[in-house]
């Protein structure tokens, strides 16, 4: 209803007793306030977050901002969303789990929904609520039914997040049939900018750059067509539409880390700048390493430290053995000594 902003510390949120506790009764796994995933309802009634403190928080937002719930989570989310009906909150997180979470009842604990082998890097829902869709680190992307997600509609090869940067391609999926139907590389991108808006434009963030590419999908032919290229001169940290088509960026700029871009003539231009009395929120995350770090799988090579560990076993060994021989012929010679002098 007006320009006001609304800001709340997940320092001062109430502190949650679920974890594993040491011998003094506090808990061992103490994680920070940062806030790892959010997100709105559709109707934008509600919001969520969860935390590095493993809490879900929701909110209410009509006709003004109200925390209704802080709960607990198993593990540290690492992405939820809000189903259409408005119900229910579905958290991923890091151990390759997805919980619902009770919107009527805001304080009912969790309800395990599916699992994969592997950490979660997001879900979503199709926009009737019948089919959760997640992907994991391990390269896979899982169609489940909502009312029995035991049952997988579909599972295939699909790209993680740092995959999907490194390779700088943009995919297009059928997930009902689990079929590719479109692919473009970003790396490719060269021709001239497209104006025309009347479909819904998807909006493709590239972490290692600081440029957003616009494209438009094209459900009839199943694709997607590029539109525009944004290029700005500092790191992006998020974007974000609106209903009403405006694109909404955070870059790291202390004079404008907020930029709203709206479609005119075709084109999404630049038409304000907000944020800038708050900058001091986000100055402790100037420079951070990127979250996505931690996605990368690690891969060691202990051979060398085995061979070391080894090599050191076998002397100690031979020194064993080196020794019980030594003490054998010691007490031989002094048993032979004793014999003569009888």
């Amino acid at each position: 209803s007006d320009d006001s902003l609304f800001v709340y510390d997940c320092i001062n949120a109430e502190k949650t007793t679920l974890g594993n506790k040491g011998q003094d009764g506090k808990p061992t796994d103490k994680g920070s306030d940062d806030i790892l995933a959010f997100a709105f309802s559709p109707s934008g009634d509600y919001f969520a977050l969860t935390d590095d403190s493993k809490r879900l928080i929701l909110f209410h937002t009509k006709p003004s901002w109200e925390c209704v719930s802080i709960r607990s989570v198993n593990r540290r989310g690492t992405s939820l969303i809000i189903t259409a009906a408005e119900d229910k909150i579905l958290v991923a997180d890091k151990s390759g789990d997805v919980y619902s979470y009770s919107i009527t009842e805001p304080q009912a604990e969790g309800k395990l929904e599916l699992g994969h082998l592997s950490l979660l890097l997001d879900v979503a829902l199709s926009p009737d609520d019948q089919y959760i869709l997640t992907a994991d680190r391990d390269e896979k992307i899982r169609v489940s039914l909502a009312k029995a997600p035991h049952y997988i509609l579909k599972a295939t090869n699909g790209l993680s997040l740092p995959e999907v940067l490194l390779d700088s391609t943009l995919r297009l999926w059928e997930y009902k049939s689990g079929e590719e139907v479109y692919c473009c590389h970003l790396s490719s991108i060269c021709g001239p900018e497209t104006t025309k808006t009347d479909q819904v434009c998807p909006c493709v963030l590239v972490l290692l750059i600081p440029t957003v590419y616009v494209f438009q999908l094209d459900a009839t032919a199943q694709q997607l067509v590029y539109r525009q290229k944004i290029s700005l001169t500092h790191k992006i940290w998020d974007i974000a539409f609106e209903e009403t088509g405006d694109l909404w960026i955070l870059e790291e700029n202390s004079e404008a880390p907020l930029q709203l871009y709206r479609p005119c003539d075709g084109q999404w231009k630049k038409m304000s700048k907000y944020l800038q009395d708050n900058w001091t929120v986000f100055e402790g995350f100037v420079g951070a390493e990127s979250h996505y770090s931690c996605l990368y799988k690690a891969s060691f090579d202990n051979m060398a430290a085995y061979l070391q560990r080894k090599e050191e076993r076998l002397k100690q060994q031979k020194k064993k053995r080196q020794d019980l021989q030594h003490g054998s012929n010691g007490q031989t010679k002094k048993m032979k000594t004793e014999e003569s002098s009888l």
